[in-house]
């Protein structure tokens, strides 16, 4: 692990940072630490939604259109479960349905969600780790006028549409780090830690929750990077943006910035945010501003080579500047 970058994920701007990260860096060289807050059960199998997007974007195999799901998937199974009277609200694709058959089928067995989500990244062809924040039980969950959501219901059921008055970690508490988690935090050579632009409150929330792990990140004195999923006052992908009006936060950059404040030491920005710098720095942390958009393989990529370049210069006036 030397110079080893531990990048926290989750959702599909956390997998597009992964596999920018993984085309730079060597499997050596990188940790990929998934949320797990999106797991749930559906029809008896267990689901980990961000551990199989950072997979499938990894493996080349994700449908980009979409964002969810295998590219060329075919709906046999799916439409004859709602013919027989099942559920249609989440939606399984033929070829997704045996990565969920295998993983329920593993930790029924007794395997560990580290163990399991190694061997189907093994099978997909990955050299890179891709770990699970832990290996216990631990659900977001959305406090609305509706009542408590789990947030399969909140996000995919429901499509994001209540008001959201609090976000809640049930089981955060006594979740413990997974095993490569803790090793990667504690390890050495550890480089830095980047906070993907991923949701703050959805996908990187859990993970913070889990006792120890935002308390490691400030007692190794390492880089802290946080990257904004907003762009000018909106979301790239997703309801970070809502959420920002929902529970009191400025729906801009600074309102993300105020979610790290204590927990990154740098935040980059896009280049139609810099207006916000100034403050985002009142609150303790560097600046960086560019374009922080990653469509594309190649942007991936070069995003990936940017904010490493930036380590490289941290000792430097020119950061932050």
């Amino acid at each position: 692990m030397s110079g080893c970058i531990a990048l926290f994920c989750g959702g599909v701007g956390g997998a597009k940072m992964a596999a920018g990260f993984a085309a730079t860096l060597a499997a050596s060289d990188l940790q990929i630490i998934v949320n797990v807050g999106d797991d749930f059960e559906f029809c008896g199998l267990n689901i980990s939604p961000d551990l199989d997007t950072v997979m499938y974007t990894l493996a080349d195999r994700h449908d980009a259109e979409k964002g969810w799901g295998l590219r060329g998937e075919t709906w046999t199974t799916m439409q004859r479960l709602i013919e027989l009277g099942g559920p249609s609200w989440f939606q399984l694709g033929d070829q997704d349905i045996a990565t969920h058959l295998w993983r329920t089928s593993l930790l029924r067995q007794g395997q560990s969600l580290s163990d399991v989500t190694h061997t189907l990244s093994r099978a997909h062809g990955i050299a890179h780790s891709i770990v699970p924040a832990t290996d216990e039980r631990l659900r977001t969950q959305i406090r609305t006028g509706d009542g408590l959501l789990d947030f399969q219901d909140y996000f995919v059921r429901l499509r994001a549409q209540p008001v959201a008055l609090e976000i809640l970690y049930a089981g955060a508490e006594h979740a413990r780090p997974s095993p490569a988690l803790r090793d990667c935090l504690a390890h050495p050579s550890l480089r830095a830690i980047v906070l993907a632009p991923s949701n703050p409150w959805l996908s990187l929330g859990p993970m913070l929750a889990i006792p120890g792990v935002k308390e490691t990140l400030g007692r190794r004195g390492l880089p802290v990077i946080a990257v904004s999923p907003i762009i000018a006052g909106k979301a790239v992908k997703g309801p970070a943006a809502k959420l920002l009006g929902e529970l009191g936060a400025e729906i801009t950059v600074y309102g993300v910035a105020q979610f790290y404040r204590n927990v990154a030491t740098h935040f980059v920005i896009d280049q139609q945010d810099a207006m916000h710098a100034d403050r985002i720095r009142a609150l303790g942390m560097k600046v960086h501003c560019t374009d922080i958009l990653i469509p594309s393989p190649a942007r991936q990529r070069s995003l990936a080579e940017e904010l490493l370049d930036m380590l490289d210069r941290l000792e430097t006036a020119s950061f932050g500047a």
